[in-house]
């Protein structure tokens, strides 16, 4: 069974279990997996404001309960759909949480799946443009683990970040966490993202906050190869419990 940390926040946890569905080779009900969505986002601190020093409460101990939740329902191998939750203060918290527990789940590392992607599917790719939440951006999540094998790793100048792309995220009035969808706004700022990276020398663009794949649906945009790491995550559960169900790209 495949176990989905679902509440981080909840679109992107929706997200991620319609791909999951969608790369699933299957002809009737019957033939998906099995999978355990957990989406109790009340519990979790939000991971930006936790690296950014906003709030002491690291999201890390309510995911850990979450994941022995899942294991309890029978999840043996799960993922966690948020990019900054991947930061090494969260995500090594967690694994230390799982492994204090005597816990058997398997924890997949999206960041690392991601890294695995680029490596197989675009080998003529050197320099990659991430977007994100500024936690994600200024504790170099995404470089930690793609510069180790061989890429160029940019994201968006801190300002830039600052001004669009954390609203396009976060604004409670057209923010896509608070409408579930890209408002004409959110997207229109992601895009000066984009845009930014593509003239720093981007070949390829990751979409490293789980909410913009809602906003950025396209396998290109402006020229520049898009990476979905929810979808990343999605193909590699899939492979993890039955790779005979994973449909072909």
């Amino acid at each position: 069974m495949i176990g989905i940390v679902a509440g981080v926040g909840p679109y992107a946890g929706l997200d991620l279990l319609k791909k999951i569905l969608s790369q699933t080779v299957a002809s009737r009900d019957q033939d998906h997996l099995d999978i355990a969505s957990l989406s109790q986002p009340e519990e979790i601190a939000d991971r930006t404001a936790f690296l950014l020093g906003e709030t002491t409460v690291n999201p890390a101990y309510a995911m850990t309960n979450q994941l022995l939740r899942l294991q309890k329902m029978g999840a043996s191998v799960a993922g966690i759909p948020c990019n900054t939750a991947h930061a090494p203060a969260i995500f090594g918290r967690i694994q230390r949480g799982l492994e204090e527990a005597g816990s058997q789940i398997r924890l997949l590392n999206m960041i690392v799946e991601v890294g695995y992607a680029l490596q197989r599917d675009t080998p003529a790719v050197n320099c990659i443009g991430v977007l994100s939440t500024l936690g994600t951006a200024v504790t170099a999540v995404y470089p930690s683990i793609l510069e180790p094998l061989g890429f160029e790793v940019i994201t968006p100048e801190k300002r830039l970040l600052e001004d669009a792309i954390q609203p396009a995220i976060y604004d409670p009035v057209y923010g896509i966490k608070a409408c579930g969808y890209a408002t004409k706004t959110a997207r229109d700022k992601l895009m000066l993202g984009v845009q930014h990276l593509k003239e720093a020398g981007a070949q390829a663009i990751v979409l490293g906050c789980t909410e913009i794949p809602l906003a950025i649906r396209d396998k290109q945009v402006a020229g520049l190869i898009v990476i979905d790491p929810t979808l990343i995550l999605a193909r590699a559960l899939i492979f993890a419990v039955n790779p005979q169900k994973l449909a072909t790209q």
